[in-house]
């Protein structure tokens, strides 16, 4: 029998109109039977700072890793600014990683996808944030990456409406699903 999973979808925009935000709003609703997909908000989170951190955590980062703790993975989607992942999707994962080793992140099966206007996607951004997933020892899905480009006339009215890349999306999500329960099976085991 299949056990339900619960995954943190964490977009890396801030903009209302994301379209990382409506990737991960695709992927909720593309994935498998027993898989669920909680969209969670960066809006709320201050700048990382070990100084706050010493006092405590803040009401937005601690609800964030509540939120998170008792997900078994996680699904980013970035998009890509300067050749690299947005600061406020690396500011979270540092407040996610702390204490180092020990963060609710730490070790969570982990698949990233991207939604660009750009005809190159999230590429590059991709690699980048590959490199922080792998720092926080959460193992990868190594072979799916979902690159919506063109989002623009992809995305309409916050919905990924392209059929093709919703099929790129449902793909991710069944695969992840399998990787999320392979990782999770193996750590309780």
């Amino acid at each position: 029998m299949t056990r339900p999973i619960t995954i943190a979808g964490i977009s890396g925009s801030l903009r209302q109109d994301s379209f990382n935000t409506a990737a991960l709003q695709a992927a909720a609703e593309l994935a498998p039977d027993k898989v669920t997909v909680n969209l969670l908000t960066l809006h709320d989170i201050e700048p990382f700072s070990e100084d706050t951190e010493a006092g405590g955590w803040p009401d937005g980062v601690a609800a964030l890793r509540e939120k998170i703790a008792p997900a078994d993975g996680v699904l980013f989607a970035t998009p890509e600014y300067n050749y690299s992942i947005p600061g406020v999707l690396k500011n979270a994962i540092d407040w996610l990683s702390r204490p180092t080793g020990e963060g609710p992140i730490t070790g969570k099966p982990a698949a990233i996808i991207g939604a660009s206007p750009s005809p190159f996607g999230t590429a590059r951004a991709q690699a980048h944030l590959r490199q922080v997933v792998f720092y926080n020892a959460m193992p990868l899905l190594p072979y799916d990456e979902v690159l919506v480009m063109k989002a623009g006339s992809k995305i309409e009215d916050g919905r990924l409406v392209d059929e093709e890349s919703r099929d790129f999306v449902k793909e991710l999500m069944a695969d992840f699903a399998d990787w999320v329960r392979l990782h999770t099976e193996r750590k309780a085991g």
